[in-house]
């Protein structure tokens, strides 16, 4: 990494709509409080264009907001190519999504590409997505996100020499 430019983490589901942009909300904000949001850009994206220029699902904001993370700014958009470019990890919420991304970008770019969960050891591969459920799932999504983002933030130090507290 160079120290021009910030390691780039682009969290990935379906509409971008529930669990990226609450991996988004929480990894950022974990950032913040580590002092290294000039050192890590954090961003989300869906596969699909359901939802382009929406609001995340109010939700997953109420949750998101009774744990002190704020997702208000945030809008759904579609991952685009281009953002291969920026982005070095580009971690998909479950495996559907990650086929998905598999089958839209140049092999060149298959390393950037990866599970976000397998950072938090032991709780299982894929993020649940909570869309069809009640409050009890969007609460479980941020359980294991605050996990993985924690786990995330260790192997980006690890990796890049980034410093700790």
């Amino acid at each position: 990494m160079s120290s021009d430019k910030p390691i780039g983490v682009l969290f990935i589901c379906m509409g971008n709509i529930c669990r990226s942009p609450t991996a988004e909300g929480v990894f950022r904000h974990v950032v913040a409080e580590a002092g290294l949001a000039d050192a890590i850009r954090v961003d989300s994206a869906g596969t699909h264009a359901y939802h382009v220029g929406e609001a995340p699902d109010r939700r997953a904001r109420a949750a998101a907001a009774r744990r002190g993370y704020s997702l208000d700014a945030i809008r759904a958009r579609r991952v685009e190519p281009a953002d291969l470019a920026v982005f070095d990890y580009v971690l998909a919420m479950d495996r559907l999504n990650l086929v998905t991304l598999e089958s839209m970008l140049t092999e060149e770019h298959r390393s950037q590409l990866g599970l976000f969960l397998p950072y938090a050891s032991g709780v299982g591969e894929e993020v649940p997505d909570p869309y069809y459920g009640g409050a009890a799932g969007f609460e479980r999504v941020l359980d294991l996100v605050e996990e993985a983002s924690r786990a995330l933030l260790e192997a980006l130090r690890a990796r890049h020499g980034l410093p700790a507290q």
